[in-house]
Order: C-alpha cells, then structure tokens, then sequence
C-alpha cells in the first residue's frame, strides 16, 4: 500500500462514488477544500482511498474519508488513517476529529477515538462526533 497526498480532483470521484452517490459531483465538495490536505491509499497504482484533513491550529478534522467498494475490509482504510495520524503527532496538532456516521463508530475506535455527544442527523444520515487526543 502506497500513501500519498493527493489533488482534490483526484479525490472528488471516489467521494462521490462511495459517499454520496445519488448526488452530484459538487454536493461532495466542502468549504475548505482548497486548502486541505488530501491523502490517497494506492494498490498496485490505483486509487483505493481517500481522505482529506483540515487543519485549524492545533486541530485537525477528517472528512470526507471513503474507500472504494471492493477494497473495504481489505485494510486500505485502517493504513490510510493510521498513516495520517502518524503525520499529525509528528506536525504538532494535539487533537484529531470527525463526524463519524454512525455505522462507522467500531472502526474509529480502533484510533482510540471516542464518541462526543448524542447522535445527530446530516442529510438523513446519522452521525457521531469522534475525538481522539494526539
């Protein structure tokens, strides 16, 4: 497995495929994107997963992580985000969050992110914040 960062164009379609599909392309973007970090998971060359960080001060929020169909549960994921939290303890940022939806809690928690609040609902899908401490 080979991480990398990634354009945001290169990102963009495997969003849309895996996160919101029923969509369009632009519903995948958010405010930030310009100037966020965008990670890729490659196999064998081929983008497999994506991922994108945001970083506020010493904060830094994922978003828009997703994993093409066939490659979930393969591991991709699980080295794309621990890959990513290597590089924020080396960077300085001394927390990392999410909004995780909620069918996605278990995978988190293998970071040691822990859930924060109740339950909430984005465009008819559940979510989690998640927070871990770097």
């Amino acid at each position: 497995m080979d991480i990398r960062l990634i354009t945001l164009g290169q990102a963009l379609p495997i969003r849309h495929r895996i996160l919101w599909p029923e969509k369009p392309l632009s519903f995948c973007k958010v405010d930030g994107d310009e100037a966020a970090s965008h990670y890729g998971a490659f196999l064998n060359n081929t983008l497999v997963a994506v991922a994108s960080i945001y970083i506020e001060g010493q904060v830094a929020r994922l978003r828009k992580f997703a994993t093409l169909e066939e490659f979930q549960g393969r591991g991709a994921g699980t080295q794309l985000i621990a890959h990513i939290i290597s590089e924020l303890k080396q960077t300085g940022a001394d927390t990392f969050w999410c909004d995780a939806r909620a069918t996605a809690v278990e995978f988190y928690k293998k970071f040691g992110m822990e859930v924060q609040g109740a339950e909430f609902v984005k465009s008819g899908i559940g979510y989690y914040k998640m927070e871990v401490g770097l």
